[in-house]
């Protein structure tokens, strides 16, 4: 996937995205501002939303490809925003004033519903063998796990730059690996929001970008060509989903109320203990290459892989990296919480 219209079409792609981020920083930031709290990683009144931005351009040039033979085989778009669309409209009705938790999970099982009637269950092979009752708890466990994903990825969205260049990665590889050329139009969107969202950040992604992203990996996922695949691929969403459910594990331990907001992730703890975003970002970048790296000899045409294995071996803090990456163990601070928190 290497042809000039091609090209021209993701650089087209991160302008298009570019401008939209624009355009929502200049035209709503007053109805989208994020005033910082005691569980905020930023200081300063940072509009929130920019991944309309992104969502916009991805849409755009996704919609158009898909009239052209300019990518083969090619997700269907229809289906594909069929699940997308509405993740992205209660995330960013959500960014605009807070939605109900209990309406916003409903939309995801209905999208997550709408992602298995479109591209069906994930693949779990060691149930087939239980006929009907294998099947259901197949398409139960998939619907769990893709709404957890949203939620994964839009927990984990709370530092600048974080999710955007760890998505940048993941796309970047799932495009490759799994074949789906597709990815590539939103790695090129999201590079255009970084632009925007680079510490400090002068706008945050949002609900909109984050559930319509980890909507989309989830996406990716269910389209893998076989169960190895499928599983292999899997590994490339833990430097988001990991310290998401690690976090999660360790507050029903401690019998805390999972639903109410914290600032336990991994992430954030780094920050209680001194670290700075340029020191803890790249660190996740890593563990995405770590996975590239393993991932990598299994691809059909190695040359084209070793760019995103690239991505992470030439980020900033590759050094500090290489130098930090040991296990700790790090006390949690806590943090006073107001009833309106």
């Amino acid at each position: 996937m290497t042809s000039l219209p091609f090209l021209g079409i993701l650089l087209l792609t991160t302008g298009v995205s570019t401008l939209s981020v624009y355009s929502v920083k200049r035209q709503l930031a007053p109805q989208l501002l994020d005033i910082p709290n005691d569980r905020s990683s930023h200081t300063q009144p940072t509009p929130r939303g920019g991944g309309l931005g992104f969502i916009l351009s991805f849409a755009l040039f996704s919609g158009f490809l898909s009239f052209t033979p300019i990518i083969p085989n090619a997700l269907a778009p229809l289906q594909t925003w069929v699940v997308l669309l509405p993740l992205a409209v209660i995330g960013f009705l959500d960014d605009r004033g807070s939605i109900s938790a209990k309406i916003r999970y409903l939309v995801q099982l209905l999208c997550a519903g709408l992602a298995l009637y479109c591209f069906g269950a994930f693949p779990q092979p060691w149930l087939t063998h239980w006929g009907a009752i294998g099947s259901g708890i197949a398409l139960l466990l998939t619907l769990i796990g893709f709404t957890a994903l949203i939620n994964f990825t839009n927990f984990m969205d709370g530092l600048d730059g974080l999710v955007g260049g760890v998505s940048v990665v993941q796309f970047a590889f799932l495009a490759l690996y799994l074949q789906q050329p597709v990815w590539w139009l939103l790695v090129a969107a999201l590079l255009g929001f970084l632009i925007w969202n680079w510490s400090p950040a002068k706008i945050f992604m949002g609900d909109v970008g984050s559930t319509a992203l980890g909507g989309a990996l989830a996406i990716a996922l269910l389209n893998a060509s076989s169960p190895s695949q499928a599983w292999s691929a899997l590994a490339i969403t833990l430097p988001l989903t990991a310290d998401a459910i690690y976090t999660l594990i360790r507050r029903l331990i401690r019998r805390e109320n999972i639903f109410a907001a914290h600032r336990f992730h991994l992430y954030q703890r780094l920050q209680q203990h001194g670290w700075s975003h340029g020191t803890r970002r790249p660190h996740l970048y890593q563990l995405d290459r770590v996975h590239c790296d393993r991932t990598i000899p299994r691809f059909p045409n190695r040359s084209l892989a070793e760019p995103i294995h690239d991505i992470g071996m030439y980020s900033p803090g590759r050094g500090i990296f290489k130098k930090n990456l040991r296990i700790q163990r790090f006390p949690i601070t806590p943090v006073n919480l107001s009833p309106s928190d």
